[in-house]
């Protein structure tokens, strides 16, 4: 019987993690290399980080690294990735799209979500900026002036506002 009740807090414990998908295509290698020949390893990078290198600017991005917690979605990318194109899901209601720009650098950033089908009804509902400040909400289209270098978040959602579902597949370009 004590064994039972020092095992339960463990099993509550391990039963409460966040999940975290990391999926990856049938046709891609754990590493990844450059035309010089440099190999680069994902793992030396920061978790859910994707690091390119500069003289690679890759135009679509799967869901590669890819967090759910609760119902937020999030991708964490580098700011030298942009300009690209994120595809992604909403598979309930009230689900959130939060793209985490680390090492943003630019002055501006536009983007625009376009979804799949035409009665979707999501759109850009914040900016989170490098100095904590939000701005919003906006439309299926954003351009922001950028004040401060450091991380920004792009936060996408359903749109209060007008009709329409908000389950279904969608793109976020920036640019």
């Amino acid at each position: 019987m004590k064994i039972v009740l020092v095992l339960l807090p463990f099993l509550i414990l391990s039963c409460t993690k966040k999940e975290a998908l990391i999926s990856s295509s049938s046709n891609q290698d754990s590493m990844k290399t450059t035309n010089q020949n440099e190999v680069i390893d994902p793992a030396d990078s920061l978790p859910g980080v994707v690091n390119v290198p500069t003289t690679i600017k890759p135009k679509e991005i799967s869901k590669t690294f890819r967090v759910i917690d609760g119902d937020s979605i999030i991708k964490t990318i580098n700011g030298d990735m942009i300009p690209l194109t994120i595809d992604d899901e909403f598979t309930t209601d009230h689900q959130k799209f939060i793209l985490k720009i680390k090492n943003f650098k630019g002055k501006k950033i536009a983007g625009k979500v376009t979804s799949k089908n035409s009665d979707m009804n999501i759109r850009f509902n914040q900016i989170k900026f490098a100095n904590g400040t939000f701005d919003g909400p906006f439309g299926s289209d954003i351009a922001a002036e950028i004040d401060k270098p450091g991380e920004i978040w792009l936060i996408i959602g359903k749109n209060l506002m007008a009709d329409g579902k908000p389950t279904g597949k969608f793109s976020v370009s920036l640019k």
